[in-house]
């Protein structure tokens, strides 16, 4: 037989035996918004509420967004901590097992101290890691922030 044809030969039956992977996103849990509406904005723009992967729980970001009328920041907070921690609850979790919170601020010394009181109703010690930033922009335009979270699931009890 001509090298030439063994070696594809070789190489298809390599391929043929290779376990096929899925993604990991495949093996993990995707937890979509349970508002219908909500939920075809995701299915739309492509992204989840959250992924379960292994006992890590990735949370998209969370725009805190100002109504029309209001001055007072901390209202927006409140709301944008309220849907982290359902989100957070419906993965099984909570505000105790975030390790990592970023935020993204359309003015981040403006911003602080609201953003601050809000996170220390829900924000325990020991604190997880925090990084906040300054952005020009966020969608809805009335989006003031943005808190993206990670989280840990804790094992479940033996017995």
């Amino acid at each position: 037989m001509p090298r030439m044809t063994v070696i594809p030969m070789i190489l298809g039956a390599m391929l043929v035996t290779l376990p096929a992977f899925g993604g990991a996103r495949q093996e993990a849990e995707v937890l979509m918004a349970p508002d219908p509406a909500a939920a075809r904005i995701e299915e739309d723009w492509g992204f989840s509420d959250a992924v379960v992967t292994g006992d890590t729980i990735y949370l998209s970001g969370v725009v805190a967004g100002v109504r029309d009328g209001e001055t007072d920041l901390q209202l927006a907070y409140q709301r944008a901590f309220e849907r982290i921690g359902a989100i957070l609850k419906r993965a099984g979790a909570s505000w105790d097992d975030v390790v990592d919170l970023t935020s993204f601020h359309t003015d981040l010394t403006t911003q602080m101290p609201a953003i601050v009181a809000v996170k220390h109703r829900y924000v325990k010690a020991p604190f997880p890691a925090w990084t906040a930033i300054q952005v020009s922009r966020l969608i809805p335009g009335n989006g003031i922030t943005e808190i993206k979270v990670v989280a840990r699931r804790r094992a479940a009890p033996a017995g």
